[in-house]
């Protein structure tokens, strides 16, 4: 028999395979669309019967990535207009206490969604856990600063579906006091959020980031100047108002242009000293509000100290960004120290990175470089943020080799979700990735959940690092630390 739970705004039915309930597709707040678009999010409305819940919920607006990016990671859409829609994998409909995990996906803020196979959560749910994935508000849509409407409106998405979790996940078998948020790259940027917001407090017990830090948080003034290079490429005022009447393929056609004129030219006079160090145009803001202060502030200040964290980064992040489309390939002696000189970073720096790699070309130091810049420091500042607080750190290290991909960004994913095997995992990982490995670090994650200890000792003097490469996990004590050091 199909499985039928009741949720505060009507019963819905799953259904079960391998022992698995899944509930897909329940909308935790009304369609953002007409006169909510870029409203907060609304509650749903009610319905009465069994509501089925057995396919994914439509896909936000996303522009999609450009080639070869996009064979790489694989991004299907569904269509409609209610995106914001929560999916349930549960062991048990009639258990009790089980940890749960929110997933919050990645994608620059600009795409990613909760239809993407890899993010399903069976594996989960068959080792004892009540996985969730949600679809929120991207780019425009979600993270605009517009004069007439609420900013942050994918972080507000973020919280409804927090609170929906709060509310129903009991009757999933979950335990609402055990709620661990994760998610990569901007998802791990937004736990990062969740964790300095006042407004979330409570809706979480653990945290973790993977590739992903305080790297996301414009100013408001900065933040203001997109907005204004939006109204340019469109021609007219931008605001909710007279944004309301866009088509979204015509908004996000106008947020590609935003986005890509930012990456040509990273200019502080354009777009604001904020948005040129994110490297991304439409991202949550420092409003006084929902996010009253930088994310990294607010963990100084205490913010989630009972809260333990789970992070790390993958050991080459950077490649994913400059080694398949020919960056790296092109990079030079010459244009490796203008990089470095334009950026402060002084020769001795790059001289500790050459040491570390005989033989590297330029293009593999560029990467090696940023991977530190843009991820790896921002993680260490953020546990450095935390104080005593609990925090244990890892590093993915396994190499990829697909486009020569190596350990970047994004490859750790399916070894977390244990799906190797999932539609376009292979894009990232090939077709010969240790399934050994996707064990091993699926279960630290799970421990997490459920302990809140992954396994391994925690992030303190001695600066234990678990790294998960070819060879499995193993602890090393700061690792590359003459690297961490030289700045």
């Amino acid at each position: 028999m199909e499985p039928v739970v009741s949720t505060r705004h009507g019963r819905v039915s799953g259904t079960v395979e391998d022992g698995v309930a899944r509930f897909l597709g329940i909308p935790y707040a009304a369609p953002p669309v007409g006169e909510r678009r870029f409203r907060a999010p609304e509650p749903p409305a009610p319905w009465d019967g069994i509501r089925p819940a057995t396919a994914l919920g439509a896909t936000p607006p996303a522009p999609g990535y450009r080639a070869p990016i996009d064979q790489i990671l694989y991004q299907p859409t569904v269509p409609g207009e209610d995106w914001l829609s929560v999916n349930v994998w549960t062991p048990d409909t009639g258990g009790d206490g089980l940890p749960v995990m929110v997933w919050i996906y990645g994608g620059a803020f600009s795409n990613g969604n909760a239809a993407i196979p890899m993010y399903d959560g069976t594996p989960f749910a068959r080792d004892g856990v009540v996985l969730v994935t949600f679809n929120y508000r991207l780019g425009v849509e979600g993270f605009a600063a517009l004069p007439d409407a609420p900013a942050n409106r994918g972080l507000l998405d973020q919280l409804a579906a927090l609170e929906w979790v709060a509310d129903n996940i009991a009757a999933f078998g979950g335990d609402p006091d055990r709620v661990t948020i994760f998610g990569e790259s901007a998802g791990a940027m937004s736990v990062t959020s969740l964790m300095a917001m006042p407004r979330a407090r409570g809706l979480f017990a653990r945290t973790i980031t993977q590739s992903g830090a305080a790297q996301a948080a414009a100013e408001p003034a900065d933040a203001a100047l997109v907005t204004e290079a939006l109204a340019q490429v469109l021609g007219h005022e931008a605001s909710a108002a007279a944004l309301s009447g866009v088509d979204p393929d015509t908004l996000v056609a106008a947020q590609r242009q935003v986005s890509d004129a930012l990456a040509l030219k990273p200019d502080p006079a354009r777009f604001g000293p904020s948005i040129v160090a994110s490297s991304m145009a439409f991202i949550p803001v420092v409003d006084g509000d929902l996010l009253p202060e930088h994310p990294l502030r607010a963990l100084e200040a205490g913010a989630s100290q009972d809260v333990p964290l789970l992070t790390g980064t993958t050991t080459e992040e950077f490649r994913f960004f400059v080694v398949p489309v020919g960056l790296a390939a092109a990079m030079t002696e010459e244009g490796l120290a203008a990089f470095a000189a334009g950026r402060g970073i002084e020769p001795r720096v790059l001289e500790v990175y050459r040491a570390n790699r005989p033989g590297a070309s330029p293009g593999d130091l560029l990467a090696a470089l940023v991977t530190d810049v843009y991820f790896r420091r921002p993680m260490l500042a953020m546990v450095a943020a935390r104080g005593s607080a609990p925090s244990w750190v890892y590093e993915f290290a396994w190499p990829s080799d697909r486009f020569d991909l190596g350990a970047a960004h994004a490859v750790d994913i399916p070894f977390v979700f244990d799906a190797l095997q999932a539609k376009g995992a292979s894009g990232l990982v090939g077709d010969s990735a240790p399934q050994s490995l996707a064990e091993e670090m699926h279960a630290s994650w799970v421990r997490f959940a459920t302990t809140g200890d992954p396994g391994w000792r925690s992030y303190d003097e001695r600066r234990t690092v678990r790294v998960f490469d070819a060879a499995g996990g193993r602890e090393v004590e700061d690792p590359r630390g003459d690297e961490r050091a030289v700045w």
